[in-house]
Order: C-alpha cells, then structure tokens, then sequence
C-alpha cells in the first residue's frame, strides 16, 4: 500500500514553503514525484501495489498513467463511486477525521470528473450501499478475475 499523498505531505514541508496553492496536487513535482516513488517500490518489493488517491484533474491522471505505463507498471484504475448524498453524509459523519470542509469542496468537481472522463478511465465500483469490507472484496474478486 502507498499513499500518494505522503509524497504531497512532503511537498508541503519543504522551506521555504512552495507556490501558495489549495491542493498539492497542482504542484507540478508531485505527479511524476509519486510515480517515481511507485517504480522504485515496485523495483524493491515486487507484486502488486496499491495506491488509493482521488485524481479529478484529467491532465494530472494522464501524467501519472502515462508514467507508470513508461516503466511498464500495469493500472487497474479503480473509482470508488457513491452518489453526492452519500458522499456529503459520509464526510460529514466522518468519526475518524471529523468533518472536512476540504473534502466538501470536492464534491462537485468529483461529479463533473465523473461526467466528463473519470468513469470512462476506470472499473466505477458503486459503495452508495456497500460498506468498506463489501468495497473492498470487490475489487479483489474484480482483480483475481
């Protein structure tokens, strides 16, 4: 498991601070800085790695996919989709993080995404009634397939 935003956290400590923005992944260091990061993990341990993160910006998936397709690293692109109701419910009821005024903000630009590209680009998994585990053992059934 690796998760990208680790490699946006990083981004965010460097001093002096980078070019003010509302989300690391507009920097432009952090799409091929995580594809990197998966090809020297990949090259250490081998198998299969997972790496959970929501793209919306199609130019930044295309970096990302394109990069890891030049190192011969195959994607199975996966969206986990619940319509905004149960999005805007499940952030707002979040007892781990709390509720995220960031992740909110997101809602709409995830529907446009959808709409527009995103669904096209991957395997959309419905979790609108699934609970995490049920998520989850579908895209292992939908990977062992």
């Amino acid at each position: 498991m690796f998760d990208a935003e680790k490699v946006g956290e990083t981004l965010m400590d460097i001093t002096p601070g980078l070019p003010e923005t509302d989300n690391f992944q507009h920097w432009p260091p952090w799409r091929p800085l995580v594809v990197e990061t998966a090809r020297r993990v990949l090259d250490y341990t081998g198998g299969a790695l997972v790496m959970p993160m929501t793209v919306l910006v199609e130019q930044y998936w295309r970096e990302i996919s394109m990069g890891l397709a030049q190192h011969g690293i195959a994607v199975r692109h996966f969206v986990l989709h619940a319509d905004e109701a149960t999005l805007r419910g499940r952030i707002e009821g979040d007892t781990v993080l709390g509720p995220s005024p960031f992740r909110l903000k997101y809602l709409e630009p995830y529907a446009e995404a959808a709409r527009t590209w995103l669904h096209d680009e991957a395997e959309v998994v419905d979790t609108t009634h699934l609970t995490p585990a049920q998520a989850a053992l579908r895209i292992a059934e939908a990977v062992k397939s």
